[in-house]
């Protein structure tokens, strides 16, 4: 009778909905997936920041592989959360969750306190996080997954079947890799870069009228000539107080600018197109009121054999059309001179040849090569090396039009 007892009690608390086990579950489930899926949706970009990460702990040998080192990350954060959401391998799931919310934190503390990354790339494009926020951001999901480490033998699938369980984990796994492929080979499917389908470039490049701007105060470092006292004023207190007017005081040093108020942020600061001799025709090239082929490639030097074959594919189609319409392309790339000589020469491109720095660049097309069609300033279109489409279709698409 004790037994039968015992055995009734411990099933009906083996049976109690625990919520806040449920509550963790949930919001580190969906966050994860959330988080997974937006930097899947540009694993290229994702690179991008990983590349940072790897400069800092002199880890540059990984560079060429960033962009499947992100397919990665990314995959597993969408597996373990879908895997979390359905209670499947629930004790593996709680120990993947809890060593990569260790890693992220510890990376996410080490980029604010020694501000060595400006943004950790936690949810890509789609919403930038300081890195101060994004180790806030990280001790919140610490806290649950602790939650789910510490009760991870309550967590139970929520189907019985195991040929069920075993056929979502399945789909979870080739979704989560899949689409970061995808993504990866024909663009990303949602693009939250400057340089979107539809985007007016030379508008992004202006500052609307009206808006407030960055706000800064100078600091100047004072000692006295007699006392030897220092201080330190800003510019306002420094005519304020007229200390200008007294011979006594003089400035020490180069004065400090500090930003005090952020105000409008161009959505593109840094664009400069320039020829071999450094003239700057960025608004010929952008401002062009016909078809405006755009190919980028950051690096001409990193291309392999099947790029510099999309390059060459690229350039001849381009070149069957340009004799009947009125285009113009042009090739966009970081690359010395010579680098791009060489490819030119290779290939024999018919685009010409301008120079733009590698940070834009690398948010133009998510590709190398990558096109862009402009027109008037306008993103009429965008390809990867591997979608751009046949002379056929872009006459009947764009040309004929």
């Amino acid at each position: 009778m004790t037994v039968t007892t015992h055995y009734s009690a411990t099933r009906k608390e083996d049976d109690k909905i625990d919520f806040l086990l449920w509550i963790s579950r949930i919001l580190v489930g969906f966050l994860f997936i959330f988080s997974g899926l937006i930097k899947a949706n540009d694993p290229m970009g994702f690179g991008y920041k990983l590349q940072e990460y790897f400069l800092v702990f002199h880890t540059n040998f990984l560079n060429d592989f960033s962009t499947y080192i992100a397919i990665f990350i990314c995959a597993l954060e969408i597996i373990f959360g879908v895997l979390l959401l359905l209670g499947i391998a629930g004790r593996k799931v709680a120990w993947g969750l809890l060593l990569l919310i260790i890693f992220f934190t510890f990376l996410t503390f080490y980029s604010a306190f020694f501000e060595v990354v400006s943004s950790c790339g936690c949810f890509g494009d789609a919403i930038p996080l300081t890195p101060w926020e994004s180790f806030i951001k990280d001790l919140f999901l610490l806290f649950f997954i602790l939650v789910i480490f510490t009760k991870r033998g309550k967590i139970k699938p929520l189907f019985k079947s195991s040929f069920t369980n075993n056929l979502l984990t399945f789909f979870a796994v080739v979704f989560s890799f899949a689409f970061g492929i995808y993504t990866m080979v024909f663009l990303p499917v949602i693009d939250f870069l400057p340089y979107k389908i539809g985007n007016n470039i030379p508008e992004l490049m202006e500052v609307p009228e009206g808006v407030a701007l960055d706000e800064f105060e100078i600091i100047y470092a004072m000692k006295h000539k007699e006392t030897g006292e220092t201080k330190r004023v800003t510019d306002k207190e420094y005519l304020e107080q007229k200390i200008w007017e007294d011979d006594n005081w003089e400035i020490q040093g180069e004065p400090e600018s500090k930003l005090i108020k952020k105000g409008y942020q161009l959505p593109i600061p840094d664009l400069i197109i320039s020829d071999m001799d450094g003239n700057d025709l960025t608004t010929e090239i952008i401002t062009n009121p016909y078809y405006n082929f755009i190919v980028t490639s950051v690096d001409l030097n990193k291309m392999n054999a099947v790029d510099l074959l999309a390059l060459d594919r690229i350039n001849q189609t381009i070149r069957d059309i340009s004799s009947d319409n009125h285009i113009r392309a042009v090739l966009l790339t970081a690359s010395s001179a010579d680098e791009a000589k060489y490819v030119s020469d290779q290939l024999d491109l018919v685009l010409e040849t301008f120079y733009v720095d590698a940070v834009p660049l690398k948010s133009m097309v998510r590709s190398n090569p990558g096109v862009m069609l402009l027109q008037n300033g306008k993103v009429i279109n965008k390809w990867s090396k591997v979608s751009f489409p046949s002379k056929e279709e872009l006459i009947k698409n764009y040309l004929s039009q």
